[in-house]
């Protein structure tokens, strides 16, 4: 463990933004670090009024892949707690974040759990979009100190794990699921237009 400590260090300090560093990379890692997650619920809305029930499927089994990979994550944080940089006085921090458990990082699992599931799914240039995002996330994290790349990796792999948890589940109980929130979803948006009502 403690080689791969090391190594995880390394990479970081790779990655990690030194003083002197062009403020336009600065800025814009800390866009992609704090400014891209509306992107994700975006995308889904537009799944859910403009995809019909092929859309509506898609959306909620994103959203319980999401749940899933973050509640794993959460299991993940308490058994493994580990600093991030900053609390170890590693390396340079350009944004503030508190000093929680960096372990797996969130915005990655929650960019990775839906780029992933939406690709799976079918939505294919959604789901490669968010992933594309997902990289930038990973990187501008690292970039400004706040999360290590194992951090990511691990984040990567919630995912990957929640993707397999759940397909099977879905295939089971996805229709009745999205029936339900169907008939919720109408009574909710009816004063929508008709060609946009979910």
């Amino acid at each position: 463990m403690n080689s791969l400590e090391s190594l995880n260090q390394q990479g970081f300090l790779l990655l990690n933004a030194v003083p002197g560093t062009s403020a336009g990379w600065v800025a814009f890692a800390t866009f992609c670090a704090q400014y891209t997650l509306p992107v994700i619920p975006l995308i889904l809305l537009g799944h859910w009024f403009l995809g019909g029930k092929t859309g509506h499927r898609l959306v909620l089994s994103t959203l319980v892949t999401i749940l899933v990979a973050m509640g794993l994550g959460f299991i993940c944080s308490m058994l493994w707690p580990h600093p991030r940089p900053f609390m170890i006085s590693l390396g340079h921090t350009w944004i503030y974040h508190a000093a929680d458990n960096s372990f797996p990082s969130d915005h990655g699992t929650l960019f990775f759990s839906a780029g992933l599931s939406l690709l799976l799914s079918g939505a294919k240039r959604s789901g490669i979009f968010i992933l594309i995002l997902a990289g930038f996330v990973a990187w501008s994290r690292a970039f400004l100190g706040v999360h290590f790349p194992l951090d990511m990796v691990g984040a990567a792999l919630m995912a990957l794990l929640a993707c397999v948890v759940v397909r099977p589940l879905w295939d089971r109980w996805g229709d009745a699921l999205t029936a339900l929130c169907e008939s919720l979803s109408i009574r909710l948006f009816s004063w929508l237009p008709a060609r946009l009502t979910p």
